[in-house]
């Protein structure tokens, strides 16, 4: 397996592997892949990775940059990141998050912010910070990570592409 910067010519493959991989979630809206496609149109996939294994992407993360209301700069939003069904409790995801946090750091990037499962994020050093909120959620599903000593008191709002809805 390899990780890779999506190509292209690989669109039509990360859209069909999200669609495939957020079917069955039951906290998903199920438009994950149009929210992939709006970002990649809105130039707005600051990190978009993929895993590839004999020709074919079976993992995908994509970073998006976010808006704090105090006006830091240089935070991100991790997701959606898919694996392919069949592939799931194989570490491709933890490879995909692995590589995607340090494309981060290389980008100069002050913090990121993920909406998910806590067990699973606070494995890669996120962590519920109250002074970051994301209006509409359950605080214990809004996770940070700073790659500085800052933390920001904000309001987070991530760009208007994941209101896609085809």
């Amino acid at each position: 397996m390899i990780l890779r910067p999506e190509t292209p010519a690989d669109a039509l493959a990360i859209e069909q592997l999200t669609a495939a991989a957020f079917e069955q979630a039951p906290h998903s809206s199920h438009t994950e892949h149009f929210i992939v496609n709006a970002l990649r149109r809105a130039g707005q996939l600051s990190v978009s990775l993929v895993a590839e294994e004999a020709g074919h992407i079976i993992g995908h993360v994509a970073l998006s940059p976010v808006s704090l209301s105090d006006a830091s700069t240089g935070w991100y939003g991790l997701g959606p990141i898919s694996v392919a069904p069949e592939r799931h409790g194989q570490g491709i995801g933890s490879q995909l998050m692995h590589a995607a946090l340090q494309a981060l750091q290389a980008l100069g990037a002050a913090g990121c912010v993920v909406l998910g499962d806590p067990g699973y994020y606070g494995r890669f050093g996120f962590v519920v910070r109250p002074e970051l909120v994301l209006p509409g959620v359950p605080p214990e599903y809004f996770q940070a990570r700073s790659y500085t000593s800052r933390w920001p008191q904000a309001q987070v709002s991530y760009h208007s592409a994941f209101e896609a809805t085809s």
